[in-house]
């Protein structure tokens, strides 16, 4: 029965985002190219106001634009967009002064966006949100107004890269899959607490299907409710759009969706390398997220798991006699092995982490939040040093 209910609740929240995608999809390619260019005019501001680029603030800004802002004791401060643009001196055009910004949510109706926007300044620990209003003019998208709330902030402005996978079903099949929403949350509860900034991408983008979610655990509660979360995880990067060296480390997250699609991922793999070897990060990777690091190779040809204790889902514990398990394009622990890895992990429903240099693995959900805090404390230590 208990197996039963899952099936029936995973395939509702497959069906749902199933739906909410082909309903994205069903509005044709307007609604992409109309959010492409909001993102545009933010990322003009986000860059102008990084780098005193006047040019790219005038593009992002309308010229009758205000800004409503604080200062000391005045909580309602009205500046022109032009008084705005001055502030940045020439001078410093092309320096960097250490304003980082992410977009956290848009929502579009018609000709008018609003945008709600971080701007974290690690090195003087302060933390702004921006409301924006955009409309679009004479063919394009320009703010009208922003205003502003700033804050003291732990924020360090590191970035970590979660991977998920696409996949709604096992394989070919009708069988409903998603990703395991106890392992999103659970890591990425530990490295919003630390300060750290965390991205999601999948193999096609756009919204995840999700697995296992229950609202009566707080954590599931806490950000099944939190608009900015759910916002990252129904609008997931393309690898395409993914710069490597903008982060610390990847975390492939299990759901046995994991099994499709992301492990023989070309763009997906020379990402990881690259944050990997070139950048000196951490790959990790929990329950059936393994999968995800199984085809991984070094420059020198050979695979990053090869000597290497591994955790992550057993191939014991799964169910062979299930039509699911028929589906599977490959086992974990057999190609781990296969590949020269040492496949460790305990009995079920106990965490379990391996950590082995600059590569840490989980055998659950479970491990999940215990795998983050081995990556916080490694990135931590590292940045010290």
């Amino acid at each position: 029965m208990k197996h039963r209910l899952f099936t029936l609740v995973t395939l509702l929240i497959s069906l749902t985002f199933t739906q909410l995608a082909a309903a994205d999809a069903g509005t044709g390619a307007t609604d992409a190219k109309e959010h492409a260019a909001i993102e545009t005019a933010i990322q003009h501001y986000f860059h102008g106001s990084a780098y005193s680029d006047k040019t790219r603030l005038k593009q992002a800004f309308h010229k009758q634009a205000r800004l409503y802002l604080e200062k000391n004791d005045q909580p309602y401060w009205e500046v022109t967009a032009t008084d705005y643009i001055n502030w940045y001196q020439e001078a410093n055009q092309g320096q960097f002064n250490g304003r980082l910004g992410r977009i956290l949510y848009i929502d579009r109706e018609g000709n008018l966006a609003t945008v709600k926007a971080e701007i974290l300044m690690p090195a003087k620990q302060q933390r702004y949100i921006d409301m924006l209003l955009l409309k679009k003019l004479d063919g394009v998208w320009k703010i009208l107004s922003k205003s502003a709330f700033g804050e003291a902030s732990s924020h360090n402005g590191q970035r970590i890269l979660f991977i998920l996978s696409s996949a709604h079903f096992h394989g070919d099949s009708s069988l409903p899959t998603g990703v395991s929403f106890s392992e999103i949350v659970n890591a990425y509860d530990e490295f919003a607490k630390a300060g750290f900034s965390v991205d999601f991408v999948s193999p096609q983008g756009g919204a995840l299907p999700l697995a296992y979610i229950n609202t009566s655990q707080p954590m599931h509660k806490k950000y099944l409710y939190d608009s900015d979360f759910m916002y990252a995880i129904s609008h997931t990067l393309t690898p395409e759009q993914v710069m490597a060296e903008d982060y610390r480390a990847v975390h492939y997250v299990g759901g046995t969706n994991a099994m499709y699609g992301v492990a023989d991922n070309p763009l997906l793999q020379k990402i990881s390398m690259a944050i990997y070897e070139q950048h000196g990060g951490i790959i990790s990777a929990v329950c059936h997220g393994t999968a995800g690091i199984a085809h991984l190779r070094l420059q020198n040809g050979e695979y990053l798991v090869k000597g290497r204790r591994i955790s992550g889902y057993p191939d014991e514990y799964e169910h062979p006699d299930r039509p699911y398990f028929k589906e599977f394009p490959f086992l974990i622990t057999k190609t781990i092995e296969q590949r020269g890895g040492t496949f460790l992990y305990s009995p079920r429903n106990t965490p379990h982490i391996e950590i082995d240099g600059r590569i840490i693995t989980g055998q659950n959900y479970l491990s999940s939040a215990g795998v983050a805090r081995a990556m916080i404390d490694m990135l931590t230590k590292e940045t010290a040093e």
